[in-house]
């Protein structure tokens, strides 16, 4: 009989395309994964593997295990998870969340503490990684959920093995110091207002700087941009000198120092935000018990960046000594 281990450790060779790449997404090391490889080869009775350049592909057999395997680990999921549904249906043991860093700080972090209170059964094991990882890393069975943002408005593609859900809608607002002639301007401000005004952006490739450009896409200037800057909290320290200002998005937003303003756009870029997960996975009280903190969260609008509609400022500005005694938001990236 073909052992599990042996299976999930070709599923990721062929994913990431080398013995070394699954060893470290596995936690073995490259001579542990050869040898389970090996160990399915004696099973089955085939190669499943042959070398290409540096790395290896699959076998016209080893194809034909990977493809049949999913079924395979769909129904192993779907047997422990049904065991622990049976156990009262509360959430237990550890639940691997993927994360974009942002996602971490301005999403699971403020619903950790909520997490750990209602559910002392549950922990979770949170990773960094960018959206093609996490999604891989749940296709793998290496993390439970995953936390994924759109690119460039297009959102990630899933398989039909995963389903997903809109857990947050990120916004960018403007910053800038309290003295600077933009902060005068009635908010929300439009691309007339941002005209003529010197900027601190993030680099090209960035989500930040396509945001940047689209902000100003179909102007007749160009935008003044004076620095490039990839840290968030080093764009708002150029920003208090009251030279420039920025383009940040709420959930990346460091606590704005005093002197600093946030000003919503009247047309500002957009980030959506989904989980994703195994569809194996759908009966899991875990991410059932996650995805309701976080629906929870979004209703009631409390994650990092948030900015409120405040008595007597209908235009959600936000300064900085208001948004310190709001809480501390964490640096992001």
């Amino acid at each position: 009989m073909i052992e599990v281990g042996a299976l999930r450790a070709l599923r990721s060779v062929a994913a990431l395309g080398t013995l070394a790449r699954a060893a470290d997404e596995l936690g073995f090391t490259a001579s542990a994964v050869s040898q389970q490889i090996k160990r399915l080869e004696r099973q089955i009775g085939m190669p499943v593997l042959a070398p290409a350049g540096r790395g290896v592909v699959l076998t016209p057999a080893g194809q034909a295990v990977v493809d049949s395997s999913l079924e395979v680990f769909q129904a192993l999921e779907r047997c422990a998870e049904a065991a622990q549904s049976v156990a009262e249906g509360a959430p237990r043991g550890v639940l691997r969340v993927a994360a974009f860093s942002t996602g971490i700080r301005g999403l699971l972090a403020p619903v950790h503490p909520r997490l750990l209170t209602r559910y002392p059964g549950l922990r979770l094991h949170i990773a960094e990684q960018d959206p093609d990882q996490a999604l891989h890393s749940v296709e793998a069975g290496t993390a439970d959920l995953a936390l994924l943002h759109d690119a460039d408005g297009l959102p990630v593609p899933l398989s039909p093995a995963l389903s997903r859900r809109l857990v947050h809608t990120d916004l960018g607002d403007v910053v800038m110091a309290e003295t600077h002639p933009l902060a005068r301007a009635e908010p929300p401000l439009d691309g007339e207002d941002l005209s003529g005004h010197a900027w601190v952006t993030s680099p090209p490739g960035t989500v930040c700087h396509q945001w940047f450009r689209r902000v100003f896409a179909g102007l007749p200037e160009e935008p003044d941009v004076r620095h490039l800057v990839d840290d968030f909290s080093t764009q708002l320290s150029l920003v208090a000198s009251g030279e420039v200002v920025a383009l940040i998005p709420r959930l990346a937003r460091p606590p704005l120092a005093e002197g600093l303003v946030a000003r919503p756009l009247r047309r500002p870029p957009t980030r959506e935000v989904h989980a994703a997960w195994r569809r194996s996975a759908e009966s899991s009280p875990a991410i059932r018990a996650v995805l309701t903190e976080l629906a929870a969260a979004r209703s009631a609008g409390v994650h990092a960046g948030h900015v409120d509609e405040r008595a007597g400022d209908p235009h959600g500005v936000v300064r900085g000594e208001e948004r310190q005694r709001g809480g501390d938001l964490g640096e992001a990236r």
